[in-house]
């Protein structure tokens, strides 16, 4: 036995392993079904990038900039510079940065859908993990309400795909950047007026970054955020038609919502149109899907300026709580499942399996112990065990006779035919799922 002491995975950043990794190959292609349904084409942008991305584009006074990073100096070069990389904390600022650099709307706008992991230092707890998945949907290029409408729309389709009902909408508007600033002033004012009731946390963000106390957590402050001027009484015509037009089309598909004046975001770049989609059923992390429109960010990370909007979902609070309320993805099982008597049989045996999984047959095969194949009764008990319709059996008979039993493992009865080895095609359309 080796000395050597065991090496485990960093807290925080969980191996997803076999069955689990099922549900999330089933969501993700849930999620490509439903995109493609909305025209949203795929982009895989790098997990690292230049930090000066993550703090120009999210805000030097945000928490995740602050205090959840992963940077760091890469090593120097020849000459004796290094870069300062980041793993990505967010992938918005990646995808808008992947657009300006390859000008990718020189001929329009672009809708475009992520998938990938993120990383941020913070203290694991349910649903929030140093290395999480977002799922994102961002639009690019596109000025109008219709299309912030539209993401939420879509993000409502995915929750009836995936059958998540336990959800709610909220909305606010954040106006533009003259209306924020006359806002911000008044907040300013507001909070100096009763700075002995601030914590630690709003006296330092109360001149960087004020909007971000309304999202406190901290309940001894509700009641004097609560008191606050309203962002809402400070919109101009424009960005209240804006808000109203994105409301109208939701109401004509039915989709409830409210308006919550509280409501931000955690990072710098939005505007206009904010909204979160929040459940009851995973306690404190009950945001399980947010975005917004940020017509600003390109323009702040060196591009041509473009409206912009769009959300980032986390995957393991949407299968948390697909698992809350019941919703079961389907299982995966082959086809069939071969068993192979002797492991003489193994060439003749494979050729078929080879030639039944070019007809698109999934097709497990039994293996040995390299002493042996082990019993045909050991052998049923795992084709039953992997939940394959069929078994497959290359006994000695069979392989004289050019032919393979199948036997039928679900139907009750064990119904059995002989096929022939020889022209596999001509039956292997009959094992497969119709699932």
């Amino acid at each position: 036995m080796s000395g050597n002491p065991k090496i485990t995975a960093i807290k925080g950043m969980n191996d997803i392993l076999p069955p689990e990794s099922a549900r999330w190959e089933w969501l993700e292609s849930v999620v490509r079904r439903v995109m493609a349904a909305h025209a949203y084409r795929n982009l895989r942008t790098p997990i690292m990038e230049h930090t000066q991305l993550f703090t120009r584009g999210l805000g030097e006074v945000t928490d995740v900039v602050e205090k959840e990073m992963y940077s760091f100096q890469d090593r120097q070069d020849q000459h004796g510079n290094a870069e300062h990389l980041s793993l990505r904390p967010e992938n918005t600022a990646g995808v808008v940065r992947a657009v300006a650099e390859h000008n990718l709307l020189y001929d329009g706008g672009k809708r475009l859908y992520y998938m990938g992991p993120m990383f941020r230092r913070e203290r694991p707890q349910r649903g929030r993990y140093r290395q999480f998945h977002q799922i994102g949907a961002e639009a690019l290029g596109f000025a109008g309400a219709e299309v912030d409408a539209e993401l939420i729309l879509l993000a409502v389709s995915l929750w009836r795909e995936l059958g998540i009902q336990n959800w709610r909408l909220e909305l606010n508007s954040l106006g533009q950047p003259e209306e924020r600033r006359e806002h911000r002033a008044a907040l300013v004012a507001y909070f100096e007026a009763h700075a002995d009731q601030l914590d630690e946390d709003a006296r330092r963000r109360l001149h960087a970054n004020p909007l971000r106390i309304l999202d406190t957590k901290n309940p001894a402050m509700q009641a004097l955020v609560e008191g606050a001027p309203k962002l809402m009484d400070y919109l101009g015509d424009a960005s209240k038609a804006h808000f109203a037009a994105v409301q109208a089309i939701l109401d004509a598909n039915g989709v409830a919502w409210r308006v919550n004046p509280r409501l931000v975001r955690g990072l710098d770049y939005y505007n206009l149109t904010v909204f979160e989609f929040i459940t009851d059923s995973l306690g404190a992390q009950g945001t399980i899907c947010g975005g917004g429109r940020y017509d600003y960010l390109i323009e702040q990370i060196g591009g041509k300026a473009a409206p912009a909007v769009g959300w980032a979902l986390g995957v393991e609070r949407v299968l948390e709580l697909l698992k809350e309320e019941g919703v079961t993805s389907p299982e995966p099982a082959p086809d069939a499942y071969a068993i192979i008597p002797d492991a003489s049989a193994l060439p003749r045996a494979m050729q078929a399996l080879h030639a039944l999984r070019a007809q698109g047959v999934a097709v497990q095969m039994h293996a040995g112990t390299g002493e042996g194949m082990g019993s045909m009764k050991s052998q049923f008990k795992r084709a039953d065990g992997s939940g394959a319709a069929f078994a497959l059996v290359f006994g000695p008979d069979e392989l004289a006779a050019g032919e393979v039993t199948v036997k039928a493992l679900r139907d009750g009865a064990g119904a059995q035919t002989r096929q022939p080895l020889a022209n596999v095609a001509a039956w292997a359309g009959t094992l497969k799922s119709t699932a």
